[in-house]
């Protein structure tokens, strides 16, 4: 069975029900019901726009969180990485994709124009002689 679209699956309670007042001191997005004011939790909490409360995350952290690929940091020395771009425009994706498969068909093109190495014919005899066969006679 399928269940319907947007249909939450997971049904938390206690200090993880959307609506504890605790959520905010447990969980890493501090995401919650705001506590009374006569609980003196951070106070800086309450300074933070909700916008910065409820920021999303970045795609760099999103990246480390589902599939634990650091791009900070370079896979052959170890050493950190800065990300100098991030292109979100669909146009330049679409050109540098096409650019892309342009070099990799010229490259694949290249390849079959070259023969494939002469073979000789087998040096072992056959398993099937048709002058020793009697089926036909």
């Amino acid at each position: 069975m399928v269940p319907k679209p947007r249909v939450n699956l997971t049904r938390f309670h206690g200090v993880f029900a959307p609506n504890s007042k605790h959520r905010v001191q447990v969980t890493p997005a501090k995401r919650g019901k705001k506590p009374d004011k006569s609980e003196g939790l951070d106070t800086n909490w309450r300074d933070k726009s909700p916008a910065e409360r409820h920021r999303a995350m970045t795609w760099m952290q999103r990246l480390k969180r589902v599939f634990n690929i650091d791009i900070e940091v370079c896979e052959h020395c170890g050493g950190h990485v800065k990300v100098i771009a991030s292109i979100e425009d669909p146009k330049v994706i679409e050109q540098i994709l096409k650019h892309l498969k342009q070099k990799t068909a010229k490259a694949n093109a290249a390849k079959q124009r070259e023969l494939p190495p002469e073979r000789a014919p087998p040096l072992t005899p056959s398993l099937f002689d048709p002058s020793q066969s009697r089926l036909f006679d």
